[in-house]
């Protein structure tokens, strides 16, 4: 179905796991593997067997970022086609905000420039403990325009700014501590830590993540008074899920049997 991605469904746990498959190139993300990666996104939204989405990468790196030849391609083009280019990464980025259910990006090898850009672009960012990330354009006399309001919100201004002027290289335990990476694995039990984490965050409730997804980057930009109203409106949809109510249910049935224990150790023992 797709020529640049590999797309694999585990059932038992609705994990789907998509991989960039153009490993000759670094998995550098071509107008075509961009197109196939909204694709295949739209796809999972649309499943419900799908729970939580994983990004991954095929090859010794997860990506190297956009395609520089068709860069070339379409300023020879002409500017109108570097905008059609870079706008249609810009929706990726912003359908992996837009997207109900988690992204996960699992990175391995490099992520740099729009491919570092894609991995903090999803929800949750791991690592393995090689990995490097970065944003080089500067180095090329090029611009991180399309990460620049990703990296403002997980950095800061200043950090941002610092990424992105000097083009270096950092490793997972520096991006770690500025704030693009969630978790580290070490590189022998990566990809085994790595689908730990996505079956346990597909075990969570999926009605609750949507929400708590929603009312995350739903809030950005409004006064606290809005954000708190916004967030009173979500907690009162999400007392009326099924998932929510059931969980009520299991919690007040356990303490009831845990009370009326309590009661009748305290009678025998009288």
């Amino acid at each position: 179905m797709f020529e640049y991605l590999e797309i694999e469904i585990d059932e038992r746990t609705g994990v789907n796991r998509i991989h960039l498959d153009r490993a000759e190139r670094r998995n550098a993300l071509s107008g075509a593997l961009v197109a196939e990666l909204k694709e295949a996104l739209a796809l999972a939204e649309a499943d419900a067997r799908v729970r939580v989405v994983g990004i991954g990468g095929r090859g010794p790196d997860f990506c190297a970022g956009a395609d520089l030849a068709e860069v070339q391609a379409s300023v020879e083009e002409g500017v109108m086609a570097s905008l059609r280019e870079a706008e249609a990464l810009g929706e990726l980025f912003t359908l992996l905000r837009k997207l109900s259910k988690p992204v996960v990006a699992i990175v391995h090898g490099r992520a740099l420039a729009g491919g570092c850009g894609l991995a903090t672009a999803c929800d949750l960012v791991l690592a393995a403990e090689s990995a490097r990330f970065g944003y080089p354009e500067v180095r090329l006399g090029f611009v991180p325009a399309m990460v620049t309001a990703i990296l403002r919100r997980n950095l800061g201004e200043k950090r941002a700014f610092e990424l992105m002027s000097l083009g270096d290289t950092i490793d997972a335990a520096e991006a770690s501590r500025l704030g693009l990476v969630n978790r580290i694995h070490a590189d022998a039990e990566f990809e085994a830590e790595s689908a730990a984490f996505l079956a346990e965050l597909a075990g969570r409730s999926a009605s609750a993540l949507a929400l708590t997804k929603k009312l995350l980057y739903g809030t950005e930009g409004q006064s606290f008074e809005a954000a708190v109203a916004t967030g009173a409106r979500v907690n009162a949809v999400a007392r009326m899920t099924d998932d929510c109510q059931a969980g009520i249910r299991r919690f007040l049935a356990a303490r009831g049997k845990r009370e009326k224990g309590g009661k009748r150790e305290k009678g025998e023992g009288a």
